[in-house]
């Protein structure tokens, strides 16, 4: 059974031909809203936006994301407001999980039959199209953008190589970072190996919901992204592609995709699980024409790594060695680092 709520936009909702549990006409708090529904079960909710009191304010739409389940929701906008049918809004509907709207009986009627998904929408969501109190955050695939509330960093971690260690790395990282005094979540994206650690604030999610979970963790500083083999660089903050060294996994990566280096100038590539010397590494990026950001050895991920440390402090996550304990980094810290500072 279905939700209608209307306000200006009635006789529109009028022609829908569904079954209602609930129908509501007039203009409503958000506040009230969430109130009466938070905890009412429904199917689908056709939600006339001109019953939101305020509804251009899109902190409203927020407490909404916060509080409904959006996927069931079907927003009405007025076709003849130009602000709450423009692309920035309607993109920062899309950042907060909603997926489903329209301005006329016809596309309620699709929608409640075909709801969209991500994908459906993507086109919609544009860059540059922010409200002054929000921040820019990092883009989706295309051009996209997720429209963080803070200054949260989103950093992704993406391996080149095969089996070279992502999800085990955001776990270390995520550590040592808690331990300096952030605040931090990690997203894994389309596989669910995240489990297996049972550490709090470390999630699974896919490509599709990726916006709507990043958007759940907005209050925290740093936020670390297993993208596994999903496309969504564009919506990170920042970007680190691990390699492993190995003669076998180079090779496999090479007969995969023989331009891969030239693909990857001017990213971040970390070698990783290397034993690599300087020499070695100068060697490698010769005859590979790459540049290498950082290079870290086998981790035990049971003990504090303080290598983790002065790589964090190169991605500028955390203060740098010389700023944190006066500039007397040793061991570790001098042995295995990237050569491009």
């Amino acid at each position: 059974m279905n939700v209608i709520i209307t306000n200006e936009q009635q006789a529109v909702v009028a022609g829908l031909d569904i079954d209602v549990i609930k129908s509501l006409n007039g203009q409503f708090d958000v506040d009230e809203l969430i109130s009466m529904f938070q905890n009412f079960y429904f199917g689908k909710m056709i939600l006339d936006v001109t019953a939101i009191k305020d509804y251009k304010n899109l902190s409203n739409f927020q407490k909404l994301s916060m509080s409904l389940e959006v996927d069931k929701i079907i927003l009405l906008l007025p076709p003849t407001d130009p602000d709450s049918t423009s692309n920035g809004f309607l993109s920062q509907l899309i950042s907060m999980g909603f997926y489903n709207f329209t301005t006329n009986l016809e596309g309620l009627q699709y929608l409640y039959s075909h709801p969209n998904s991500y994908r459906d929408v993507a086109h919609i969501h544009q860059l540059g199209q922010i409200q002054p109190a929000m921040m820019t955050s990092p883009t989706m695939s295309g051009g996209d953008t997720i429209i963080m509330m803070n200054s949260t960093v989103i950093l992704g971690v993406k391996n080149l190589t095969d089996h070279t260690g992502a999800t085990t790395l955001i776990y270390m990282l995520k550590q040592t970072l808690e331990s300096h005094g952030r605040s931090v979540a990690a997203i894994e994206l389309n596989k669910r190996d995240f489990q297996y650690f049972q550490e709090k604030d470390m999630y699974s999610s896919n490509a599709d919901q990726f916006p709507t979970e990043v958007m759940k963790h907005q209050d925290k500083n740093i936020i670390l992204v297993d993208l596994n083999d999903s496309n969504q660089e564009e919506a990170c903050t920042d970007v680190i592609y691990l390699l492993s060294p190995s003669t076998i996994r180079l090779n496999k990566l090479m007969k995969r995709d023989r331009r891969i280096f030239e693909k990857m100038r001017g990213k971040k590539i970390v070698l990783c699980q290397s034993m690599l010397n300087q020499t070695d590494i100068n060697d490698l990026e010769y005859e590979s024409k790459a540049k290498f950001f950082y290079n870290l050895p086998p981790l035990n991920e049971r003990i504090k790594n303080s290598i983790l440390t002065d790589f964090l402090a190169k991605l500028g996550l955390l203060e740098t060695p010389s700023e944190s304990d006066g500039g007397h980094a040793g061991g570790l810290f001098n042995l295995f680092r990237g050569n491009n500072e």
